[in-house]
């Protein structure tokens, strides 16, 4: 059988190297780049990434993808024309043979939010005086105000800190950091936790400039984070499925509707392109007409 791993490691390391990619978005082109490998392989399909052709790919996806959702067809589909793009790239094929396969058209899903007594109501739900709870009081206060992904609140610093200028050093995607502002209370609530519960930890060496740490001094894993708000939810009976992201939306779209700057809510994310932060202008569409009724020329025309 033909061996496509080179290939698919090649790529993997251009993307993690050349592309600045998370470990967990290349880790999900690994897999649908793998689907491929052992649909060939169960067929006893012979074809190399040098051979495949339009055809043998369309015939691949025609199987593969109704068993997919719009979102998973789109990736896939999307993930096979950069695979073959690169090889082009790198001289290894002459032509892409997805060239002229397009992506399926899939709607925006647009993001969900919780009001602000929606999150006051899950961080009153934390019980401080328990194991954790000063640290996830401080975890979710950081989550809200600083609107920061799980995996760069994990892995936040004590030396990201810089509360005396009102800021916090994020490490994003692609390790591009940003600044972000962070207000006086959850400074508060964070120097708790570090002041009267994070001193107690046994800290192995690794872990001594880690922000937030679980019961044996070590980072805490983003499947934690997920459990912790999942529990949250169920104990004040949240109907809304929601997760770490939901914070984040929450604080993108709650900026927006107080009136905040579309490009200083990008900037804040760490969104490279301004269309990903547009989805935000969505989600309120009752706060467009008053600033169409407010800003508009003709408001004022007689």
């Amino acid at each position: 059988m033909a061996n496509w791993q080179p290939y698919i490691k090649q790529y993997l390391n251009f993307l993690r190297l050349e592309r600045g990619l998370s470990e967990n978005t290349t880790k999900s082109y690994a897999l649908d780049l793998n689907r491929l490998v052992k649909y060939l392989d169960s067929n006893q399909f012979d074809y190399s990434p040098k051979r495949i052709t339009e055809e043998e790919l369309r015939d691949y996806l025609y199987t593969t993808i109704d068993s997919l959702q719009a979102r998973s067809r789109a990736r896939l589909i999307s993930t096979l024309k950069g695979f073959f793009n690169y090889l082009v790239l790198e001289d290894i094929i002459v032509n892409s043979p997805m060239e002229l396969i397009e992506l399926p058209k899939i709607g925006r899903k647009l993001p969900d939010t919780l009001s602000t007594s929606e999150i006051d109501k899950l961080i009153n739900a934390i019980e401080l005086h328990k194991e954790g709870g000063e640290r996830n009081r401080a975890m979710l206060e950081m989550l809200y105000s600083c609107g920061l992904r799980v995996s760069e609140l994990i892995t936040l610093q004590l030396s990201d800190l810089f509360f005396d200028e009102g800021f916090i050093r994020v490490t994003g995607k692609g390790n591009k950091q940003r600044f972000v502002p962070i207000d006086d209370k959850t400074i508060g609530i964070v120097n708790l936790y570090i002041k009267y519960i994070r001193v107690h930890h046994t800290i192995p060496k690794e872990y001594q400039d880690t922000l937030f740490l679980n019961r044996r001094g070590k980072q805490l894993t983003r499947a934690m984070i997920f459990t912790i708000i999942k529990n949250l939810a169920k104990a004040i009976k949240l109907e809304k499925n929601i997760s770490p992201h939901t914070f984040r939306h929450s604080f993108a779209s709650h900026l927006l509707q107080n009136g905040a700057d579309l490009r200083a809510i990008q900037t804040m994310l760490g969104h490279e392109s301004i269309t990903t932060t547009e989805v935000y202008m969505h989600v309120d569409r009752s706060f467009l007409k008053e600033v169409i009724d407010k800003f508009h020329p003709h408001k004022n025309r007689v």
